[in-house]
């Protein structure tokens, strides 16, 4: 099982806003933040293109937010029950 973590990446001098998806495996996709887009929404296009770019055909994540600010996915689609 991989989880996929998203940072959002400050405006620099030469870049505007962008967002970041890296998988537990380090590989990783930048995109350009879409302004037309909400944060969630940002971060969901972030897991898609990582999905994508990765060959995975996962449909099933669980989403979760790290103290800072990052977006945690991971595949829901493997359970365990504890006891």
């Amino acid at each position: 099982m991989q989880t996929v973590t998203t940072y959002y990446l400050c405006p620099t001098n030469f870049r505007g806003s962008r967002i970041k998806a890296i998988t537990s495996g380090k590989s990783s996709v930048v995109l350009d933040w879409d302004d037309s887009l909400n944060s969630d929404e940002n971060h969901v296009l972030a897991l898609k293109a990582i999905c994508k770019k990765l060959n995975w055909t996962v449909r099933t994540w669980s989403i979760g937010h790290l103290h800072d600010g990052s977006t945690v996915f991971v595949n829901a689609s493997d359970t365990i029950t504890i006891d």
